[in-house]
């Protein structure tokens, strides 16, 4: 009786644990640069991300090569000169959300997360702001922040210095679903 006790009670604690986890498998990721000469423009829906709304973590994993830009030409420096895609195949962040909201109430929740963004295989230390929508039960995250070019290494040739910003804005946006087995 005593063994079925503990088993049953290690299973209410792993079953409440996952009743705040959500999860996106179709995040969208922007990322846009603007100069005097050009813009560049790209997006993917294939990040994927976890959200833990009762500890506040936050993953996002997003497959470099799924970023699509308008100009074939441009997708293709991106991946083989900047970012070097098959060597660094993923973006990814790992972080916290501080304060989390209740997401069981319907809302806009500022929310601000601390942690570690990796590109080009450089990890930085990031706090980026966002919100947190909950309607009729769907986490929706949106976020903007702006990442430095020089700051994980990738380096703009000389020549096209001028048709790329130093700094390239990104944009996230997902909705996630409650996690499921």
């Amino acid at each position: 009786m005593r063994f079925t006790g503990i088993v049953l009670l290690v299973w209410m604690s792993i079953f409440q644990a996952r009743q705040g986890v959500f999860v996106c498998k179709n995040a969208h990721i922007n990322i846009f640069s603007s100069t005097p000469i050009e813009d560049i423009d790209a997006n993917s829906i294939k990040a994927v991300s976890v959200y833990n709304a009762n500890t506040g973590d936050l993953e996002f994993s997003l497959p470099v090569r799924s970023l699509h830009f308008q100009k074939s030409l441009m997708e293709e420096h991106f991946n083989e000169n900047y970012i070097e895609s098959d060597k660094f195949p993923k973006a990814t962040f790992k972080g916290k959300i501080q304060s989390p909201p209740d997401v069981s109430k319907d809302g806009t929740y500022p929310v601000i997360v601390t942690g570690d963004f990796q590109i080009h295989g450089i990890t930085r230390a990031r706090t980026i702001s966002g919100t947190i929508s909950v309607v009729n039960g769907i986490v929706t995250l949106n976020s903007e922040f702006t990442v430095k070019c020089a700051d994980h290494n990738i380096d703009i040739p000389q020549i096209v210095f001028h048709n790329i910003a130093e700094n390239i804005r990104v944009r996230v946006s997902g909705t996630y679903a409650l996690f499921k087995n």
